[in-house]
């Protein structure tokens, strides 16, 4: 009998990620168990025994897709001198992410989940208020850019904030669709021409 309280027989972290790459590449509803125990080579008493079911593993692996690949696109909103570059840095870092070598193309957290059951906690509504989060970060840059001067008060801030998260949203399908770099870049600097207009001062 194997003694009481060992500890599980595989590398938590690790399978973690695999998992995470299996619901990056296939979605919350199409990343069958079989996919899912196969990658983290695994059986399903160990999954559910470590992760309680499979919308909380989900869940794991959100939180561990944000930390990782979400974090490196967020930290460039708050680092930058100006709101302008750090939106523009915020859409650069989206299509280099986006597009990495070796890893599923566009956005876990666009593409995981965007159809499914609705409710409190589900893996469709924990995606949408990750999406809605990006929006909340973007205008508060954009509030920040106000209190420095950058920008006048009378600048619509949500609606800049929702453009560009839109915009994001958008680089991260034609990701998944075969864009390139290079293609999702010139996709990033149209939408930084149309800056000027977006803030423009209205009194």
């Amino acid at each position: 009998m194997s003694p009481k309280g060992r500890p599980r027989a595989f590398d938590r972290d690790a399978a973690l990620e695999r998992a995470m790459l299996v619901f990056w590449q296939k979605g919350y509803d199409s990343a069958s168990m079989s996919d899912l125990t196969a990658a983290m080579q695994i059986n399903a008493p160990s999954l559910y025994a470590a992760f309680g079911s499979k919308a909380g593993l989900f869940r794991a692996a959100v939180e561990l897709y944000s930390n990782q690949v979400g974090q490196r696109i967020k930290n460039s909103l708050p680092m930058a001198e100006t709101a302008k570059k750090g939106i523009a840095d915020f859409l650069m870092q989206t299509a280099i992410s986006h597009t990495q070598p070796g890893q599923p193309h566009g956005c876990m957290v666009v593409l995981g989940a965007l159809h499914g059951e609705e409710g409190v906690d589900t893996p469709c509504s924990l995606l949408r208020e990750r999406r809605l989060d990006n929006v909340t970060l973007l205008r508060e840059r954009l509030e920040r850019g106000v209190r420095e001067g950058e920008l006048s008060k009378t600048v619509d801030l949500q609606q800049v904030a929702e453009f560009y998260a839109t915009v994001q949203h958008g680089m991260s399908i034609t990701a998944r669709d075969g864009s390139t770099l290079d293609q999702l870049v010139k996709t990033a600097n149209a939408a930084m021409a149309a800056w000027d207009g977006l803030t423009v001062d209205t009194d």
